[in-house]
């Protein structure tokens, strides 16, 4: 309803990316920070270029050998975690698993703050088209 907060390693899947960018026109305050390593594919370009062209801050993350975090943080309550890559392959190939706690601030509040950290040490990504 008001705030997407994501951390990823890999970020590729069409779907995922259409609806953060629906979420956007939605009015949602939507943010993410990525791993900087794992994200210089083309599937991976193309989807931080979507997603940057369509107004939603996009930071990347080289501050660890890998950025390893898979997080969603819906509306400072709800938390989406587990081994699940944003990618195609995780949707419809990989064995991986998923938990959403949903109404728990305190550790919403938690996983903001290491989202928040991440964040500030990322550097904003520049569309390259």
């Amino acid at each position: 309803k008001t705030s997407i907060r994501m951390m990823a390693y890999s970020f590729t899947a069409p779907d995922i990316m259409k609806a953060l960018v629906a979420a956007k026109k939605r009015g949602v305050d939507v943010k993410i920070v990525i791993d900087e390593r794992g994200n210089t594919g083309r599937a991976s370009i193309a989807a931080m270029n979507y997603i940057a062209n369509s107004g939603i801050p996009l930071r990347t993350d080289s501050n660890f050998p890998i950025q390893h975090d898979k997080v969603i943080i819906v509306d400072n309550v709800t938390v989406e975690t587990g081994s699940f890559n944003f990618t195609k392959a995780a949707e419809t190939k990989n064995s991986e698993n998923a938990v959403v706690i949903w109404n728990m601030p305190k550790l919403a509040e938690s996983f903001l703050e290491h989202w928040q950290d991440r964040w500030n040490q990322g550097r904003d990504y520049r569309s390259s088209y």
